[in-house]
């Protein structure tokens, strides 16, 4: 649905993106995650022709990004917490106002969203909270079914009980209709719930991308308790991160996990002696500030 190929795009003296290559799937969720400054709204920007690459190609639903016209539009659903909403519109009249729009605007799918969504239609959007606005911008997104959905910070300042109505809202709807859906987010938790497959950016640049399923099996905390003399090995494996000791206590990441017993094996080559250890699954939220914080050491 989405091809990147070594996009560069800089402004000024800041490198925004620098070489990125990305490939999404059609019909699956990919979170597009990455720490703050990492290039994630600006490639956003670059492949729905709102920024003009520097260098490199984006192929969005078969066609060049930089061609991207009205007729493309109708098939790519956008929603972004900058997202300028006419704020004087009641809700109808922004879905009046969007309808003629887009030819394929399906009226009774706008009506389910607009119960599941609970949206005031007589309410201006600018009396409305931040969550029901960005309802209302995911419904004017939605409503004409589109082949790719793309959100750029989607769930920002949304309370936890709206957070949690968008998501099963979202969720629901991609099953039902079988939407490419590339989402650009802080909130890891709430991504995890949602994705099939995940995509870092480090500093412009592609760090990983693979499934949610085989990047939280590849990783897991241990907790080791150290033998006697409360020393830890100097030299570890490379792919075992960020080690600290406290007490008698190493804990670290293990990001190449492969099974209970090699990583048993490993344990008694560096540490020779060492009481008993105990290891645990991740969150996408944990192994993504464990990458981070390995993103930000190696930049030093």
């Amino acid at each position: 649905m989405i091809t990147i190929h070594d996009l560069h795009k800089r402004f000024r003296k800041t490198e925004a993106v620098a070489g990125l290559s990305l490939e999404v799937p059609e019909g699956q969720v990919t979170a597009f995650l990455g720490p703050n400054g990492a290039g994630k709204s600006t490639t956003i920007k670059c492949l729905l022709n709102l920024h003009q690459p520097d260098r490199g190609t984006i192929t969005v639903l078969g066609g060049d990004s930089r061609k991207l016209g009205p007729a493309q539009f109708t098939q790519i659903g956008y929603v972004s917490e900058n997202m300028e909403l006419p704020l004087w519109m009641t809700v109808k009249q922004f879905l009046d106002y969007c309808r003629p729009l887009y030819p394929n605007w399906d009226a009774a799918f706008e009506k389910q969203l607009m119960g599941q969504f609970d949206l005031p239609t007589g309410t201006k959007l600018k009396d409305l909270s931040r969550g029901m606005r960005m309802k209302a911008a995911l419904l004017s997104s939605l409503a004409y079914r589109p082949k790719l959905v793309v959100m750029d910070e989607p769930f920002s300042g949304l309370d936890p009980l709206v957070r949690d109505e968008f998501i099963r809202g979202l969720l629901e709807l991609t099953g039902q209709e079988g939407w490419t859906v590339f989402v650009s987010s802080h909130d890891i938790e709430e991504v995890q719930r949602l994705a099939d497959r995940v995509a870092i950016i480090n500093r412009g640049k592609l760090a990983l991308a693979e499934t949610s399923d085989s990047l939280q099996a590849r990783f897991r905390a241990v907790e080791v308790v150290l033998p006697d003399d409360g020393r830890a090995p100097v030299n570890l494996p490379e792919d075992w991160l960020h080690a600290e000791q406290a007490g008698r206590t190493l804990r670290f990441t293990a990001s190449r996990f492969g099974n209970e017993e090699g990583l048993a094996a490993a344990l008694r080559e560096a540490m020779p002696g060492a009481a008993h250890h105990e290891v645990r699954a991740m969150s996408l939220r944990e192994i993504f500030v464990a990458l981070a914080r390995a993103y930000r050491l190696e930049g030093k």
